[in-house]
């Protein structure tokens, strides 16, 4: 069909919209397949009017088009499947699984017996993948949102879903232009003419030789009012023809194979599966047909980091995965120029520091948010402890092995032994760091915590110098990608060093790499010296992008965090810089930013922070940009010293940003959040330099402060506790001026004689007593789901009780609270999760339960086998592991669910793989129960604790163990013989808690160092159990006299007791077994916790909204009160016997 009579096609679509004439619009919709109408698809979708649907679709596309195509499809039969189900109506379902779904089983047949078998079923629900379907309103919206994302950015939608930019009545306006021109053309024209059909061409009669006016009558009574230029808006944003947005710049030269026209969103292009559509079900993707070879590479937010099966053959068509248009930031849309400087930017001065040399490269640690590696002109590495002001390491440059080198490089050496470092960078989980040299190696260092930086790689990666190095992760692998001189792009093992891929095609120097993933999709961008960027897959296969780069010369690429929008900053060899943001999908630049200096002095760096903001070192200054507005937002100086391009360097939440400065200096910029961070170290450094010698404590409480997301480094450096000068000979040099600021700060808000905040009466906190079940005696074990919405417990009993709160007016966020009562929840079917009990007593025996991340199961014990719960549905799973031993501790490794750690009480530990069912190792280094272990994924360790008051450190690589230290009692002390202690990891996953009735101590996992303890006196109740806060900067703890106890964790001092009278009533309170068994903390909310008593009950806690938290810390003049033994008062009596 030619243009003219596409575009008719359209004006007649929107003259019969305009006349209300709705089926027939849908009707010449899919009969032309010139537009699809995604709101007439939602709204049938919502309706279930499947075979209209089906019909509709069929305009456009066919099941076995491409892969796209074939999932949608599949998701709408999937659920008209399940409604069928759903009724009951078995007949209906096997119908559709006969006509419908069959089709499917020629592409993965395990998955059609999947879904047959839901069949036997009484409700699909029982199935893992379905347990998290609601009602079916509910459903088709979630599937909807999966279908729109499909439709867009299949290759056979494209112009489809955007309407033509059409004044309103077009057609009618060109009929009436028509009409003016043959009445123009008459020989004889009327003034009013009467115009009765279009049918044939307009003509007056003879009016006896009256002049007739140039237009027609602009009230014609069938074609209404003639349109004014202009005046004629496009058609509403809720109609159903949208306007199309503006022109889009037009794609650079092969970025694609066939540039597609319209930008596809971000898309699941995973295998259609059983569960919700981002369930993978391995279903095998059908080739996309030749005409369109710009497949079809998924887009999305998947954690998977695996490498997309695909079908075998050397033939396929690829290309770089496909992305959504971004769009403007929640709440920020189009800034103007006057755009307010947000005040979550760093742009104050928070540090100075002095590296020695000048700093080239700079990057935060992932996870410890103060700890920043520096890489300088002269070879050095350093890491710095930003807090505390600290060099943990300063390692001058060195080849570890000259031998292993390779000629080339030994010569160049020995011509010029002058060594730059180009890139330092942390691994994902910052266990390892590399470092890009300019001579021709990279070397990955280990890190162990503190300053415990250990030699891991030398590779010689390059002929010349190392441009840049990044980590991948393709295939669920830990790699290392170099670029260098030598034009070339490599990947390396990051365990053994080994080459795996090697990318040539460039035609100049690499200068940068940036690996990404998007779904199952690995790939790497690079930039070479001569503008030119390329992509590559890891397949050898060659380069799938070639195109130029702004400035062509020294270009980086970024993603924003959340990986979903791409940028570039580029400086050409004349000075130009420029940062862009690029349209994935077509290869074409989307944005360009305004604001820089006319010629830089240098290669201008930048950064991306908080999926909202760049930034720049440009022109002496450090410039942002908010990521939807090109305008420079503003322009920070930092105190002025910068050099012309400062480096620069986001840590991973946006809060510091360290900057290079002049003479080897390093600035630290903060805003709100990392002002307060780093202020923990203040405290910090004045706590330790503050103590008087006066004041003699006993051994076991001169304690170690432990920073609060800080390094085994730091506390050695603060290790003495002793006088001013006495610290500074330990190594602390700082002057006492750099924490005087938060005295003063302090002395301004609260009293200068500080006293503990103790609660008696149940006004002063906000508590809630959660519904009861009166066939739960005692709780054993108390959790939060990690969604924060619901309590799960484990009574003594064997039985599982969850409380949910709902999402309502006095409950906006749907978060648990102790404003709103929850529901103690059970479904329909009546069921309670009751675990196996064996021939036991189930209330002599140990309870224990892990939960999924995803809240989904829960795995749980109570001395019989351990049983695999489904959360929504109550129902058992599965059962292993039947006694003897009994298990007695779970945990869920941190990054593979299905393993498991089994503490048992026969003392072992056994590694347990629940989708094999084997175990596949067993630890043995305990002679009592299990009663604690925590895995660390920073260290890669597990620590366990036991009933021998022996803590144990385990690799979690080859499980052996590693270390083993027995508990300090205090002196004096006698324990019982079954004691339990608790673990539970810092949020710094380096520092542990360990939990003992004698004591609360904060340990160095590396070392087994016990760096902070604090005990209670003799006379006081014992210790029931204790847990970190979720940011971990509190320690909440609970004794067996009712009594509960809110810790600074940094220094484990006491700010806040709440008495037993606050929550328990008089009659319950005369009742000396009533006691705090479990302790839980909110996972989002620091200042919310939860007791699990033995009478039951649970009751969940907040401050006052008034307070906002709990107490106040004591201030460091009275440090001495964190440092001697305390009671814990009688139980009413609300009178201090001692300090805590």
């Amino acid at each position: 069909m030619s243009s003219l009579s596409r575009e008719l096609v359209f004006l007649i679509l929107q003259f019969l919209d305009e006349e209300k004439f709705k089926e027939t619009v849908h009707k010449l919709e899919q009969e032309s397949g010139f537009f699809f109408n995604m709101k007439y698809f939602e709204d049938e979708v919502q309706n279930g009017n499947w075979d209209d649907v089906e019909k509709y679709l069929s305009g456009f596309t066919k099941v076995d088009d491409n892969r796209y195509s074939m999932k949608i499809f599949f998701e709408i039969r999937k659920q008209k499947y399940l409604e069928a189900l759903d009724k009951h109506d078995r007949s209906k379902g096997v119908e559709i699984l006969v006509k419908d779904l069959k089709v499917f089983a020629s592409f993965n047949e395990e998955l059609f017996k999947e879904i047959t078998q839901l069949l036997t079923l009484e409700n699909f629900r029982e199935n893992e993948q379905l347990s998290k379907y609601g009602d079916t309103k509910s459903a088709r919206a979630i599937m909807l949102v999966e279908l729109k994302k499909l439709i867009e950015a299949n290759p056979l939608f494209r112009d489809k879903l955007q309407f033509p930019n059409l004044k309103n009545s077009r057609l009618r306006t060109l009929i009436n232009q028509s009409l003016n021109w043959q009445h123009q053309l008459c020989k004889s024209p009327r003034p009013n003419p009467d115009i009765k059909t279009l049918f044939v061409d307009h003509s007056c009669g003879q009016p006896n030789g009256a002049r007739a006016p140039s237009p027609a009558n602009n009230n014609n009574p069938l074609l209404g009012p003639l349109p004014k230029a202009g005046g004629f808006p496009p058609m509403g944003a809720h109609g159903p023809f949208q306007p199309t947005p503006g022109p889009v710049p037009a794609p650079l030269a092969g970025w694609m194979s066939n540039p597609p026209q319209v930008a596809h969103p971000s898309v699941s292009g995973s295998a259609i599966g059983l569960g919700g559509p981002s369930i993978a079900a391995a279903l095998k993707h059908p080739r996309t047909p030749p005409m369109n070879p710009t497949l079809d590479f998924p887009t999305g937010d998947s954690d998977h980091m695996s490498k997309r099966a695909r079908p075998m053959g050397i033939n396929e068509e690829v290309s770089l995965p496909i992305n959504v248009l971004p769009s403007p930031f929640p709440g920020h849309g189009s800034h103007t120029q006057a755009f307010s400087a947000p005040d979550d930017l760093p742009k104050t001065v928070a540090r100075t520091l002095n590296q020695g040399s000048s700093p080239m490269s700079m990057d935060f640690h992932p996870i410890q948010q103060t700890l920043l590696l520096v890489g300088t002109n002269v070879g050095d590495i350093g890491l710095w402890e930003v807090g505390s002001r600290d060099k943990l390491v300063l390692r001058n440059f060195k080849v570890w092995d000259l031998s292993a080198c390779s000629m080339p490089m030994q010569a160049a050496l020995v011509k010029d032994p002058c060594v730059s470092v180009n890139r330092v960078i942390w691994s994902p989980d910052g266990s390892l760091f590399g470092v890009a040299y300019s001579r021709h190696i990279v070397q990955i260092y280990s890190y162990h915590g503190g300053d415990d930086v250990r030699q891991h790689l030398e590779i010689d990666a390059h002929v010349g110098g190392v441009n840049d190095i990044a980590f991948s992760h393709p295939n669920k692998q830990l790699c290392v990608i170099t670029c260098g001189d030598d034009k070339t792009i490599k990947v390396w093992d990051a365990a053994t060093g080994a080459r795996q891929h090697t990318f040539e095609g460039h035609d100049a120097p690499v200068y940068s790499v940036c690996p990404h993933y998007k779904e199952n999709i690995q790939f790497i961008f690079s930039t070479a010296l001569d503008g030119k960027i390329k992509a590559w897959l890891y397949d050898n296969m060659g380069s799938r992008v070639d195109y130029e780069a702004p400035g062509r010369w020294c270009t980086t690429m970024a993603y924003s965090a959340d990986g979903t929008r791409l940028f570039s900053c580029g400086t050409s060899k004349d000075g130009e810089s420029h940062i862009v943001e690029w349209n994935e999908s077509e290869g074409a630049v989307k944005r360009t930013y305004l604001g820089f200096r006319k010629r830089a002095l240098g290669v201008v760096q930048f950064d991306t922070t908080k999926n909202r903001f760049l930034a720049a070192g440009d022109d002496f200054a450090i410039k942002y940009w908010d990521m939807d507005n090109t305008q420079l937002l503003m322009s920070v100086d930092a105190d002025g010293g910068l050099p012309a391009s400062p480096r620069i360097r986001f840590n991973k939440d946006g809060a510091l940003l360290a900057v290079s400065s002049n003479e080897n200096g390093i600035k630290i910029l903060a805003n709100s959040d990392g002002l307060r961070l780093l202020r923990t170290f203040e405290n910090l450094s004045y706590d330790a330099a503050s103590r008087t010698p006066e004041a003699p404590k006993p051994a076991i409480n001169n304690a170690i402060p432990v920073t609060a997301p800080t390094s085994a480094g730091l506390t050695e450096r603060v290790a003495s506790v002793g006088s001013v000068s006495g610290a500074v000979n330990n190594g602390d040099t700082r002057n006492m001026t750099d924490v005087k600021p938060r005295i003063t700060e302090e002395s301004n808000d609260k009293s200068k004689i500080w006293k503990l905040t103790e609660l008696s009466e149940s006004s002063q906190c906000r508590s809630l007593k959660l519904p009861e079940n009166m066939r739960v005696t005692k709780i054993s074990r108390l959790i939060y789901t990690n969604s924060g919405n619901a309590l799960l417990a484990l009574a003594s009993n064997a039985i599982h009780l969850l409380w949910k709160w709902q999402r309502n007016e006095h409950n906006s966020s749907g978060k648990a609270t102790a404003a709103v009562s929850p529901q103690l929840w059970q479904p329909s079917s009546g069921i309670l999760m009751t675990n196996d009990v064996a021939d036991m007593n189930p209330e002599e025996s140990v309870s224990c339960f892990a939960l999924s991340k995803n809240d989904s199961y829960v795995m749980s014990a109570s001395g019989g086998k351990i049983s695999l719960f489904n959360m929504m549905t109550f129902k058992t799973m599965t059962t292993f592991m039947a006694p003897p031993p009994a298990a007695t501790f779970l945990a869920f490794h941190p990054q593979d669910n299905n393993i498991i750690a089994i503490g048992m009480d026969d003392s072992t530990i056994q590694i347990y793989n629940v989708r094999v069912d084997e175990v596949k190792s067993k630890l043995k280094g305990h002679s009592k129960r299990i009663t604690g272990l925590a895995f660390s994924h920073v260290l890669n360790v597990l620590i366990s604790s036991g009933a021998d008051s022996q803590i144990c450190v385990w690799s979690s690589d080859g499980w052996e163990k590693q270390k083993a230290k027995y508990l300090q009692l205090p002196p004096g002390r006698t324990t019982a013989a079954q004691s339990d202690t608790r673990v539970q990891f810092h949020h710094d996953q380096i520092h542990f808690l360990v939990v003992h009735e004698t004591q609360l101590s904060i340990y160095e996992a590396s070392k087994l160092d016990c760096v902070k303890q604090w005990c209670p006196s003799e006379s006081s109740a014992p210790i029931s159990h204790a847990a970190f806060s979720c940011d971990s900067q509190l320690i909440y703890a609970c004794f067996l006299d009712a009594t509960v106890c809110v810790f600074t964790a940094s220094h484990l001092r006491l700010r806040c007791r709440i008495n037993p009278s606050v929550y328990l009533s008089p009659s319950v309170l005369s009742n000396l077994n009533v006691h705090p068994m479990v302790i839980a903390a909110h996972p989002q909310e620091p200042n919310q916790f939860a007791l699990g008593l033995s009478d039951g009950v649970v009751h969940v806690f907040e401050p006052l909204e008034s307070e906002g938290k709990w107490g106040v810390p004591p201030p460091a003049e009275n440090g001495s009160t964190s440092n001697v033994a305390a009671t814990s008062p009688a139980r009413g009596s609300g009178s201090e016997q001692g300090q805590r």
